[in-house]
């Protein structure tokens, strides 16, 4: 479980910070993983979005401040990172449903949000299903978009971007390259930095195709779950259990390679819908 102690010091570092720039890159570099896999893997672990949990924090300390000291309050905007007295007012009010000068009167209501710290629970009750394998490096074909490091625009537009790829004129001749051995539709999300950053929409195949784009996934140790019931619904509970449950206690860390989902092209709402979602993985090095 070394990586849920570093991910225990990037909240150290991010709590030290608090007052003035916390940096993503930093906080992932001591969790020793991206940008993106911090910050999912935060997401998943936590059930709040890191630039929330950041600013709520900021919104207690900020809190604090107001009601116990007389410092004015654009100095205190200043302190916890905010250039202009509006957006310091529009986030405290987004926490805590009022402003904050009327935080100052006496017998306000305020919120706060302590610091996390992340632990392993054991539940006892809970069967997770899954299978490791080793793969050889294979090519996928496809269409793809650029992803964001902000977690939650990806959640929004990456079914989107499904949607679209399903009505476009390409996808059918994407369809035709599936071959026999490999007879799925691939969701691939390709991190090697922040230039770098995409998700696949996918086929295994070794053809070209105009106006697509080709990836080789690398050779890799994986963590295969099956999902059985309604997308995305059941994918999500997937990835929560695998970051909540699975890995703290494997052995393994997370590997440098995507993260890749295998869809059929059936119903995806329906709740005997099955597909597969690949974790890569490495054994877990004590420091």
């Amino acid at each position: 479980m070394e990586w849920l102690k570093r991910l225990n010091k990037a909240i150290d570092y991010i709590e030290d910070n608090l007052c003035g720039t916390v940096s993503i890159e930093e906080a992932a570099r001591i969790a020793c993983c991206s940008v993106y896999h911090f910050q999912r893997m935060f997401s998943y672990i936590s059930e709040v979005p890191l630039a929330e949990y950041i600013r709520r924090r900021r919104m207690t300390a900020a809190a604090f401040e107001i009601q116990s000291s007389n410092i004015k309050i654009i100095d205190i905007a200043f302190k916890y990172g905010y250039e202009s007295p509006t957006s310091f007012n529009r986030a405290f009010q987004s926490i805590h449903g009022i402003s904050p000068v009327n935080a100052r009167l006496k017998g306000t209501m305020l919120k706060a949000y302590p610091r996390m710290s992340f632990s392993v629970t054991i539940k006892g009750n809970s069967v997770i299903n899954y299978r490791i394998e080793k793969k050889e490096a294979f090519r996928i074909t496809g269409l793809r978009m650029n992803l964001e490091t902000d977690m939650e625009n990806n959640f929004k537009n990456v079914p989107v971007f499904w949607t679209d790829t399903k009505k476009s004129e390409i996808f059918p001749e994407l369809c035709k390259l599936i071959t026999p051995d490999f007879p799925k539709i691939l969701g691939v999300t390709v991190y090697e930095n922040k230039e770098n950053f995409y998700y696949y929409i996918a086929v295994k195949s070794n053809e070209t195709l105009e106006n697509t784009f080709e990836y080789t996934v690398p050779a890799a140790t994986w963590v295969i779950f099956d999902s059985t019931g309604a997308a995305p619904e059941s994918i999500q509970k997937i990835y929560r259990q695998f970051y909540t449950e699975w890995l703290p206690t494997s052995g393994y860390e997370y590997g440098k390679a995507p993260e890749i989902e295998v869809y059929t092209d059936d119903d995806i709402k329906s709740h005997t819908y099955r597909s597969e979602l690949w974790f890569p993985l490495k054994k877990e090095e004590n420091n």
